[in-house]
């Protein structure tokens, strides 16, 4: 049975000290995460709940989907982003320098520098780091596009599907990868974080394929993204730091105002 001290009770008096974001390591000593850790004195753990896995072009071909013909491309990811270029790559599909790419946000548009030459006048991303925000700055640009959305076979964002066919876009929803559940129970008790957060419905999911039983019982859940959020709600767990919101762009951010504020209570 996962999770099953009193421990609501100290976190509140103490504050939270050990954070698990469930991700990779950043690989650069500069990453906000480390800061926050140092300026709050917390101890920040990495682990990715979640690996992805891609589906070959043998398999892609069976959509049927020509890239080639559409003239912009919706990118929620950085996973999304090397998928698209490597199916590109593997079936020799060019890919034009006017295509127009619409990313979720600034950290996903410059990661697009890895493989195009970075113009403004193309690449675009909304300003609160929400489909709120890519769905305005799409409808400023979409005119006469059309729109391939990448994503993952098992995680496709049915807002953006959904506004894209009430405002009568042509698209497509490749799938290019997959993610599957990784082995976390072998390497982590998730009773021993005072702050889980967590990015994608996914790694939701791994959470709850690795501790079947677990309880949240005073453990702090965060999360990045309308649909992260929703898959902790609907796994029954009560949500206490949500990001993209008016001002909070990022889980640092997020994490940065909670803690913060949870000094000042004390």
């Amino acid at each position: 049975m996962m999770n099953n001290g009193k421990k609501g009770s100290s976190v509140a008096k103490k504050g939270p000290k050990k954070i698990l974001i469930t991700q990779p390591k950043p690989e650069s000593l500069k990453s906000p995460y480390f800061e926050l850790a140092k300026t709050h004195n917390v101890m920040m753990d990495f682990m990715p709940f979640i690996q992805v896995e891609p589906i070959p072009c043998k398999e892609f071909r069976k959509q049927k989907i020509e890239i080639a013909q559409y003239t912009a491309v919706i990118l929620t990811s950085k996973n999304a982003i090397d998928h698209f270029f490597r199916i590109c790559e593997e079936m020799k599909v060019g890919v034009s320098q006017d295509t127009k790419y619409f990313c979720i946000n600034e950290s996903v548009a410059f990661y697009l520098q890895k493989f195009i030459l970075y113009r403004k006048r193309k690449v675009f991303y909304g300003s609160d780091g929400a489909n709120k925000g890519l769905f305005d700055v799409i409808n400023k640009h979409k005119g006469n596009e059309k729109f391939v959305y990448p994503c993952s076979e098992n995680q496709q964002d049915n807002d953006i599907v959904n506004w894209l066919k009430n405002n009568q876009c042509e698209f497509a929803t490749p799938y290019m990868y997959r993610t599957i559940s990784s082995d976390v129970k072998s390497k982590i008790s998730a009773h021993d974080f005072d702050i889980i957060c967590f990015f994608t419905p996914s790694g939701v999911k791994s959470l709850l394929e690795n501790f079947p039983t677990f309880n949240q019982n005073g453990t702090l859940i965060g999360a990045f993204g309308n649909n992260t959020s929703k898959a902790i709600e609907d796994a029954g767990l009560k949500l206490h730091i949500k990001a993209p919101q008016p001002q909070i762009p990022s889980m640092v951010a997020a994490l940065e105002k909670f803690l913060v504020e949870n000094k000042r209570s004390k």
